[in-house]
């Protein structure tokens, strides 16, 4: 029987799998409301829809990292990419007004370090606690030939609740409705590529020289602002909101607008972050503009007579208004 080959030798530990859930447990349940049914283990997770909903709607959104992991990556930092798994799904789902309920991940390696994986768990896992979003399940898969040495890969599934009348915001706009920015943390988790490329292809930029007040990778990994508390608070007082990511402001403001309405972005209002001035020493002002959030992470719209009202309770600031016109975003 020497000849028999085991599935750890072929390079999957199923031993060290089963280790690594019960590691993630107390984890996973730090993150589970009065609405999540059982525990870890099942074949799925369960969920209780929450009362008061009239014609409830079940939404959902999935993303990725991107290449924003490679960085996590070579530089072993590895507890904020999790967080910014779940900010990619919920701050999607709050542009439908619907509320995150329920978030799960897949994570796909060569070979499963436990404490790598833990880190990156615990970043999922606060990740859903500021979404206020239970983590009720996911997947881990150990895949040696797909995945080599310590290369990883993240996706998440957020499901969310609304209701059906509420999920079309366009009809809610109207002309002279106000454009509120809520800053972005940082790049958040789009232009990777074009940022490896500038910092570390053409610059030799190091993980640990200084940026700020931070170092170049802290800043680099900033993870990204989840919204979901903000639009909980001020839902009432909103007529729609975009979510910036790859595209900008000038690719992903359109995605709420009516036909013959278009958003006005006073371009000298947007409170650059410094790491985008950095990048726009090489790279053109429209390249920048439809690739980064420039510090714009989400794009309120509102009346005029609900905007102290959202300043007041948020760190926001105007940035534009709505006018009729061709549907765009007219950066002015």
């Amino acid at each position: 029987m020497s000849d028999m080959i085991s599935y750890k030798e072929a390079g999957v530990d199923i031993d060290a799998g089963n280790k690594f859930v019960e590691c993630i447990k107390p984890i996973v349940k730090s993150t589970f409301n009065k609405n999540v049914i059982g525990g870890i283990g099942s074949f799925t997770g369960a969920y209780e829809l929450p009362e008061g909903y009239k014609k409830p709607v079940i939404l959902s959104a999935t993303d990725g990292v991107g290449t924003k992991l490679r960085l996590a990556i070579e530089s072993k930092k590895l507890d904020t990419v999790g967080i910014d798994l779940v900010a990619m799904c919920v701050n999607d789902l709050i542009c439908n007004f619907a509320t995150p309920m329920v978030f799960l991940d897949y994570y796909a390696t060569g070979k499963l370090d436990i404490d790598s994986s833990l880190e990156i768990m615990k970043g999922i896992a606060q990740g859903c606690v500021q979404a206020e979003t239970a983590l009720i399940g996911g997947e881990t898969a150990e895949m040696p030939g797909m995945y080599h040495g310590d290369d990883f890969d993240l996706a998440g599934f957020a499901v969310g609740i609304a209701e059906k009348d509420e999920i079309d915001r366009n009809a809610k706009i109207k002309t002279g409705d106000v454009l509120i920015a809520l800053p972005s943390s940082g790049i958040h988790s789009n232009g990777y590529s074009l940022v490896r490329k500038i910092c570390f292809d053409k610059l030799n930029m190091r993980f640990d020289e200084p940026f700020g007040e931070k170092t170049l990778i802290e800043t680099l990994l900033e993870p990204t602002r989840i919204y979901v508390k903000t639009f909980k608070l001020l839902k009432q007082s909103i007529n729609a909101l975009a979510h910036i990511t790859g595209g900008g402001i000038v690719e992903n403001l359109p995605r709420v607008l009516p036909l013959g309405m278009q958003a006005r972005i006073y371009k000298n209002s947007i409170k650059r972050l410094p790491v985008f001035d950095f990048l726009s020493k090489y790279v053109s002002e429209e390249e920048m503009n439809r690739t980064f959030n420039m510090g714009v992470g989400m794009i309120l719209v509102a009346n005029p007579l609900n905007v102290d009202t959202i300043l007041a309770q948020t760190d926001g600031y105007i940035i534009g208004e709505i006018s009729g016109g061709e549907r765009k975003a007219l950066m002015i």
